[in-house]
């Protein structure tokens, strides 16, 4: 017998975070059905069966969390594993250690393998973010997120082990979740920054939808001076997450590695693994031009956008809040 066997990682600018691609939307979707359609035409279809022998995100790891945001990352698992199984296609998860851990042989993130596993065999009910956030200080508002049902029917949410109570907790019309102002105030409970609450989201098949309920004030960035060699940009994040960062000169046009876009790439030009700080790399200083400013947009998932000078001169380099 002859089989066909291909690799997936995604939509490339998702698979990595860059261009602005943070979420798993419409176009990586039309990526992911177009290369698994041409799969089963070209192959399947005739009589060959195939094998996606590698199959995972090329910036997922479990050592550099938040390329790729968790909810972004279900929608897309969840996603391909149906649609492969839709197209007779036979997939092998790519695991260089972060999914399973080797060493006690169990997995890193059970609620993301159990999303994977259900997808082999059902949809599952996503929304249009696993976050809602509330402000740290000031009136809580009710708070809406668009359900994608995916064929399944939305049964309620749970907080823990307690059910909460349709219309008086939350309302749905049509596929609009609103969470009411009073459920989100005894949640959020003293607010303090992060996550307050985890819900769940049930649908009659396929796995819950995690959402969490999240304390948070915009970020606060600091003046600091470093080297291209090592350069980090203290940054208070008060509950927030960085979800990407935009770069341009003072005439508008883009700077750093990717000249083509003002997003750049998430560890090849910036990273944010610490609770304290914003990291620049050396091959982001390596693009950028000598002695001209360069402005940078930090996009975090809240909604909110942080504005920061940095000027290399020589090895030098010096940041500044706008």
């Amino acid at each position: 017998m002859v089989a066909a066997t291909i690799h997936f990682y995604g939509w490339w600018p998702f698979s990595v975070n860059i261009a602005g691609y943070t979420r798993f939307d419409a176009t990586a979707e039309k990526d992911l059905s177009q290369a698994f359609d041409r799969a089963y035409n070209t192959f399947v279809a005739k009589g060959v069966p195939v094998i996606i022998g590698e199959y995972a995100l090329l910036a997922y790891d479990h050592t550099r969390p938040g390329i790729i945001e968790r909810g972004e990352v279900r929608k897309y698992f969840e996603y391909l594993g149906q649609y492969a199984h839709q197209r007779q296609l036979t997939t092998m998860l790519w695991d260089a250690g972060q999914f399973l851990n080797r060493n006690e042989l169990q997995w890193r993130d059970p609620e993301l393998f159990a999303q994977i596993k259900s997808s082999w065999t059902t949809r599952s009910g996503t929304a249009s973010s696993d976050m809602v956030f509330l402000p740290k200080s000031g009136a809580i508002t009710s708070q809406t997120l668009t359900l994608n049902p995916n064929g399944t029917d939305f049964q309620g949410l749970r907080h823990g082990d307690r059910d909460l109570v349709k219309g008086e907790d939350y309302t749905v019309s049509g596929d609009r979740l609103t969470l009411t102002a009073a459920a989100l105030g005894r949640l959020a409970g003293d607010r303090a920054y992060g996550v307050n609450a985890t819900l769940q989201a049930r649908f009659s098949r396929g796995v819950p939808w995690r959402i969490d309920v999240i304390t948070y004030d915009p970020p606060v960035l600091s003046n600091a001076t470093g080297s291209t060699g090592s350069y980090a940009i203290p940054t208070q994040f008060r509950g927030d997450m960085l979800a990407t960062m935009e770069a341009r000169y003072d005439d508008g046009s883009n700077a750093g590695p990717a000249d083509w876009t003002p997003y750049q790439q998430w560890d090849t030009a910036f990273s944010a693994y610490t609770g304290d700080s914003i990291k620049l790399t050396p091959d982001f200083f390596n693009e950028v031009k000598d002695g001209s400013r360069v402005t940078l947009t930090f996009d975090f998932w809240s909604g909110a956008s942080v504005t920061y000078h940095v000027t290399k001169t020589g090895t030098s380099v010096t940041g500044t809040t706008a």
